[in-house]
């Protein structure tokens, strides 16, 4: 099924832009992966990495739950696919992974994170994370961060896997 995605708006007042770039990037990730079979999603980078499209989406998921729910909200919410046993165990797992599942976790952690920034006042509204108070501003850029970055990964991967380039 085809991605959508919306070019975020040239003008705008900050929460609206942080939205839209934060949506866009998640978007972006999205149709990295439209297209693929299971297999493709699976398949790793080069060896010894063990980076895959699949491997992202988990990974994303575990990020958006741990900046949204656990440090934004507070929430006891344990991690979905690593433990301190296995600290990479969302890009290492894969083999009997189920792909609808992780696609899955990953959208219902995007819904909740959204419904968490709609509900606050203010980018100024804080969660704590080690101790130290962070802000909803510095969680969507760094949110925005991190997608750029693995999207970068994200790209390189599909190359390798059928050729698909850009957008």
């Amino acid at each position: 099924m085809p991605t959508d995605r919306t070019d975020p708006p040239y003008r705008a007042d900050e929460r609206t832009m942080l939205d839209a770039w934060l949506d866009y990037h998640r978007a972006t990730l999205a149709k990295k992966c439209d297209g693929l079979r299971e297999v493709q999603l699976r398949e790793r980078a080069v060896p010894p990495s063990s980076l895959s499209l699949l491997g992202l989406v988990r990974h994303m998921a575990e990020v958006e739950r741990g900046w949204f729910r656990r440090t934004l909200a507070g929430e006891d919410a344990p991690p979905l696919y690593y433990s301190e046993q296995d600290p990479d165990g969302d890009f290492d797992n894969l083999d009997t992974a189920d792909v609808a599942e992780a696609f899955a976790s990953w959208q219902a952690e995007c819904a909740n994170a959204r419904r968490a920034v709609a509900a606050a006042p203010t980018l100024d509204v804080a969660g704590e994370r080690r101790g130290e108070a962070v802000s909803l501003r510095w969680i969507l850029v760094h949110m925005i961060e991190e997608y750029a970055r693995h999207n970068g990964h994200a790209d390189l991967l599909r190359e390798r896997i059928d050729g698909t380039v850009g957008a």
